[in-house]
């Protein structure tokens, strides 16, 4: 784990650059890819980046459970970067499992 580069936090939110790449600016100035040549075109564009605003407050609440379960866990003896690890590739393989039926949201029954 100690190779890996760490993330940098965003400073910006995506946007669409001049190759259709998904990118943000991070707060150590440099631009970063999120997802390299999309094709969209430019309505298509302001769809994405309408939703992606519209999900903000959806993202923010992930951010801050995931933060939380961080903090439960590494009262184990896992360590931040194993916690972090464990947290990533349980969501990986829950988000890509293409033949289980997503849960009902927050709310919902």
């Amino acid at each position: 784990m100690e190779n890996q580069q760490q993330p940098v936090t965003p400073l910006t939110g995506p946007v669409f650059d001049a190759e259709g790449r998904l990118t943000y600016m991070g707060v150590d100035g440099r631009r970063y890819v999120v997802v390299d040549g999309v094709d969209v075109d430019e309505h298509e564009a302001a769809q994405v980046m309408e939703v992606l605003q519209k999900a903000g407050g959806v993202f923010d609440d992930i951010e801050l459970r995931c933060r939380h379960w961080l903090e439960m866990v590494e009262d184990s003896p896992l360590n931040h970067e194993e916690a972090l690890a464990l947290l990533l590739a349980t969501l990986e393989t829950l988000l890509e499992a293409e033949d289980e039926s997503p849960p009902n949201t927050p709310g919902e029954s």
